[in-house]
């Protein structure tokens, strides 16, 4: 939240555009969650404070398995300069793998924004994340991320390109020194790994145009979408339309809707998650040890475009287009690199088939200003999309019908000078997935939810406090048949309290904040519950557990 009164003394608080893939949590896989022992805390935030740690799950691994570890990239960060190396598969772990996990290392001191930051591997994005903010003494924080999916790409040599790009002078000190491994494990692939890793990972070519294997059975795309870059899109939730009195506007409002065309034609919907970086809201105490939900890890939007695989395998290149709704005219600030991952039908040369329907409802973006001591903006919007195609694979026809319904509705007020500034908002992204060939139909669906609700206000003696939640869940069931054979349920919460004396430098500000997240998943294939809390920095609490049974105690 930026309020008017603290823009001009956040103004280099920008994210800074790139375009990179994420990871998970700063934890050991092998590390169970704790309770944090009895520690002192200060009565302000000092110097220094505890790593960055979120609640998240670390990637599991394979027990009793060999492993092999590749250094992918190791460079400090300083400008706009990339890093660029070359990639060796591992030669002991053969060209196969159960599984492969990505981890970035991370440490940086003195004084810092938040950035934004892109890896590359063959021209494909494996990984895209933003950083946290460091203390004058300094930080070191780890992502992990699980990159078995991107194993074609993998098992051959590739030029890497990394950046994070980033300003160093005599005010913002901090170099960012990181390092990105890759931990290849080499046990015979499951049959769910399998099924989940693709045959082919493709980009696309001179930034619009695909051409897929003759042989494509199942194609999805994978938009890693990203408002950022400074500017109002970094805050588009907060946008407003040109007749209201606010520092950012959009001409249509804050409604965002996440696009792909494949020859003209609409292809997939989707919500954008609306990620809040390290410096987000005014205040940066909020997220120096709890980053909001996705910030390290910034997943991408995932379309299931096999209905249009049976045009996609006529050997001819398609142009596959990606937009953003809402974002005015000739305005930048989103980042949408594509990958397409494939998966192929070994038996056939030629895999034919055809759309058989296309069937979008109106878009709804309707934003309604309401002036007054209280300036007031209500917002709602959505969209509807159902597609339906067959592939006549060697193993008989495969129907695909994807249907996605999405809604938003949001209230922002504010007072004059921006003070206070709040917005309550929600965000749904309902998505089944019905695929219907020999035997009982299969289907998923994921029913998404993403929340924020926050005040931001500038009282007595320049204090500016920031009350914010932020939600992220997500409820998906798998059927055959009709009936139920999987399902899950996340729920990541996080909450912060940050208070201090803005427009004074930092030994000035006199901080205080107390911030936590609890991060719930569990289903049919178990149960993780994990919670922080951190005051003026200092990690208060850490508990729970994983590997329980689903419904277990605490979850």
């Amino acid at each position: 939240m930026r309020s008017r009164i603290v823009m001009s003394m956040l103004a280099g608080a920008t994210l800074l555009t790139s375009s990179l893939l994420v990871a998970t949590p700063a934890q050991s896989a092998e590390a169970p969650a704790r309770s944090a022992q009895p520690v002192a805390v200060p009565a302000e935030f000092g110097t220094d404070w505890h790593d960055p740690i979120t609640a998240a799950p670390p990637v599991t691994r394979p027990k009793n398995t060999k492993s092999c570890e590749v250094t992918v990239a190791e460079a400090q960060f300083r400008d706009f300069t990339p890093y660029r190396g070359t990639y060796a598969p591992p030669g002991d772990c053969g060209r196969s793998w159960s599984k492969v996990v990505l981890r970035l290392d991370g440490k940086v001191k003195g004084r810092q924004y938040d950035r934004l930051g892109h890896l590359h591997i063959g021209g494909v994005e494996v990984f895209r994340t933003s950083t946290p903010q460091p203390s004058p003494d300094g930080i070191e924080w780890s992502v992990e991320k699980d990159v078995t999916r991107y194993s074609d790409t993998l098992r051959s040599a590739q030029p890497v390109e990394m950046l994070i790009g980033n300003v160093v002078d005599d005010t913002y000190t901090g170099i960012l020194d990181v390092k990105v491994t890759l931990t290849f494990y080499a046990a015979r692939p499951t049959a769910k790994t399998a099924e989940t890793t693709p045959d082919r990972v493709l980009t696309l070519q001179d930034g619009n145009t695909l051409t897929t294997p003759r042989n494509s059975e199942r194609v999805v795309a994978e938009v890693y979408a990203t408002g950022s870059g400074g500017g109002c899109e970094e805050y588009w939730y907060l946008t407003v339309p040109d007749s209201a009195p606010y520092s950012c506007k959009a001409t249509d409002g804050p409604y965002r809707e996440v696009q792909v065309e494949v020859d003209g034609q609409l292809a997939g919907i989707a919500a954008p998650f609306p990620t809040v970086w390290t410096g987000g809201w005014s205040n940066p105490f909020l997220w120096y040890v709890i980053p909001g939900p996705r910030a390290f890890d910034i997943q991408p939007i995932r379309y299931d475009l096999t209905p249009f695989a049976g045009l996609l395998n006529d050997g001819r290149p398609h142009r596959v287009e990606v937009s953003v709704v809402g974002v005015p005219e000739g305005q930048s600030g989103w980042s949408t690199p594509v990958n397409v991952l494939v998966w192929q039908d070994e038996k056939s040369e030629h895999v034919t088939g055809a759309l058989t329907e296309s069937r979008a409802g109106d878009l709804a973006s309707a934003s309604t200003y309401t002036p007054g001591a209280e300036h007031r903006l209500d917002t709602e919007g959505g969209h509807r999309l159902t597609v339906s195609g067959y592939v006549e694979t060697s193993h008989g026809r495969v129907t695909t019908t994807v249907r996605r319904s999405l809604a938003n509705t949001s209230v922002h007020t504010w007072s004059d000078g921006e003070n206070p500034d709040a917005l309550k908002a929600r965000w749904t992204d309902d998505e089944t997935v019905t695929v219907d060939g020999r035997g009982p139909a299969r289907a998923t669906r994921t029913q998404r939810s993403y929340t924020m609700d926050g005040t931001t206000t500038l009282g007595a003696g320049d204090r500016l406090r920031t009350v914010l939640t932020l939600g992220d869940r997500a409820a998906v069931t798998g059927t055959y048949g009709g009936r139920r054979t999987a399902w899950s349920r996340l729920d990541d919460t996080y909450t912060g309290d940050a208070t201090y004396t803005a427009g004074v430098p930092r030994d000035q500000r006199h901080a205080v904040g107390t911030t936590s997240e609890r991060y719930r998943l569990y289903g049919s294939g178990g149960c993780y519950d994990r919670s922080l809390v951190t005051v003026q920095g200092v990690l208060t609490e850490d508990k729970g557990s994983g590997g329980g049974r689903a419904g277990s105690s605490g979850c």
